[in-house]
């Protein structure tokens, strides 16, 4: 599906009170750790050398460590600095190639993706200049020195499965396409790192679930429901941030090409299907067996804490000024947002047809210079020669701005 067929976008939409939708069965609860835990990850995080100046106010202004206080709540001071961690490498990977200059470049990508699964491959040797490998490389060494040998397996396969699918979105992106509503469901499930946040979940605790638990198709199902649930509020939240950065890579325009409505409509047919979702699970729930009482005690623990991851995300994605731009939000039952404009810089702009559905959209023209595309190719390639010979220290003052 083309991003042509989208309809005009109105100057506002209505957006339901999505926290309502899904507290009657996910529990909010914060972590009394989380004060501390942000002190020594933010003091970390800047080690990273990741954002400067202005960047990076506006990145720590989404506080993540909120996030992950509402996220990981019963995770002991140790894990849940872990926790915060984790979401400062996940977002600001994420944002490289969803709105930086990575956007719609999947070549490039790739190169990122494979210099940072090789810390994954040989976590004993010494950390990549490369700053998102290097903090990814830390993480990896904490996750390792108390997960289950099953929990490092899944997380290895989910970051694996979550950065592919960062290239697979790349491409989709370069191109104009959008995927089919079913089609998109699933790669969502991955884009959202949704089998790394039960992964993470399960290290929080430091559970011992036995790895034939896993496969049960009850608990799959469950495992689909509540990622889905996780994810189609961000969705629901951050359609209009990412219509203004140019990416439409997102199930609500996905159900407005494909069921040709606009945009309100397509705001509550998602909405509507969320609600649905949340019925799904609490019948998955309701139907999964008994294991013993060892293993459903612990089973117990870490859909608890994956419910209270979840609602901790939905909440926080009204927390944050990361998609309602200081817009005041909590506490109503339905909210009036305006539909923002493009913020692409106007020199790296073209206009388009005036019958086209994105017409006066900017599009930058780093994306449509083939001369741009190659030179960014070329200085990947450079950072991954430079990645292979350590002794090089020109890659450790490349900043990915």
């Amino acid at each position: 599906m083309s991003v042509d067929r989208l309809r005009p976008f109105p100057s506002h939409f209505r957006l339901k009170d999505l926290t309502a939708v899904t507290a009657p069965v996910f529990e909010l609860k914060l972590n009394p750790h989380q004060e501390a835990a942000a002190r020594t990850t933010n003091v970390w995080f800047e080690r990273c050398n990741v954002y400067h100046g202005l960047k990076k106010q506006r990145f720590l202004s989404h506080r993540f460590d909120s996030y992950a206080g509402m996220s990981f709540p019963d995770a002991d001071l140790t894990h849940l600095e872990t926790c915060i961690a984790f979401f400062f490498w996940a977002f600001s990977f994420d944002d490289l190639s969803d709105e930086g200059a990575l956007q719609s470049k999947p070549e490039a990508v790739q190169v990122g993706v494979d210099i940072s699964m090789e810390v994954l491959r040989n976590p004993d040797a010494s950390a990549p200049n490369f700053a998102y490998a290097a903090m990814l490389h830390d993480i990896w060494r904490r996750f390792r020195s108390t997960a289950s040998p099953g929990a490092c397996n899944r997380f290895f396969r989910a970051v694996e499965s979550w950065m592919n699918s960062q290239v697979e979105q790349a491409r989709y992106r370069s191109t104009d396409e959008i995927p089919s509503v079913d089609d998109f469901i699933i790669l969502r499930r991955r884009t959202i790192g949704g089998p790394i946040v039960e992964a993470m979940v399960e290290y929080s605790l430091d559970l011992q679930i036995p790895e034939y638990v896993w496969d049960h198709p009850i608990l799959q199902e469950m495992s689909k429901a509540v990622i889905d649930i996780m994810t189609w509020p961000n969705d629901l939240c951050s359609f209009n941030k990412e219509q203004a950065d140019g990416d439409f890579q997102n199930l609500v325009f996905c159900i407005m090409i494909e069921r040709d409505v606009d945009l309100q409509s397509a705001v509550d047919i998602l909405t509507e299907m969320l609600a649905q979702r949340v019925a799904d699970y609490v019948r998955y729930r309701a139907q999964l067996p008994s294991f013993g009482p060892e293993v459903d005690a612990e089973l117990a623990r870490y859909n608890k804490a994956l419910e209270q991851y979840t609602q901790g995300t939905v909440v926080w994605y009204y927390y944050s000024p990361r998609y309602f731009r200081g817009q005041d939000v909590s506490g109503k039952p339905e909210i009036v947002v305006p539909v923002f404009e493009r913020t692409l810089p106007a020199e790296e702009a073209v206009s388009v047809d005036d019958n086209s559905p994105k017409a006066h959209i900017l599009v930058s023209s780093f994306v449509s210079n083939s001369y741009l595309r190659l030179s960014l190719l070329l200085f990947w390639l450079l950072a991954c020669l430079l990645y292979v010979t350590p002794s090089v220290p020109l890659l450790s003052r490349i900043a990915f701005l």
